[in-house]
């Protein structure tokens, strides 16, 4: 993976870290993804070891979980 991985799903806290990871990091560096949209990804996330959204995962693999937003479980409804 050369970029990382910024999941989220769409809640005002996730939208808030959205900007900043991107502010940070640059749009170039991550791939945005809206589990609540995109939930085919949800077992990606879980998988990769995020349990709460937002979470950024790392080029190397190293989930970073963000301000609480949701809980993975809460997402897949």
């Amino acid at each position: 993976m050369e970029k990382s991985i910024f999941y989220h799903a769409g809640c005002p806290v996730c939208i808030s870290a959205e900007h900043e990871i991107i502010s940070l990091i640059g749009a170039e560096q991550v791939e945005v993804v809206h589990i609540g949209e995109e939930r085919t990804r949800i077992a990606e996330a879980e998988n990769a070891g995020v349990q709460s959204v937002p979470a950024l995962l790392t080029p190397n693999g190293q989930v970073l979980h963000l301000n609480f937003g949701a809980a993975i479980e809460a997402v897949k409804g």
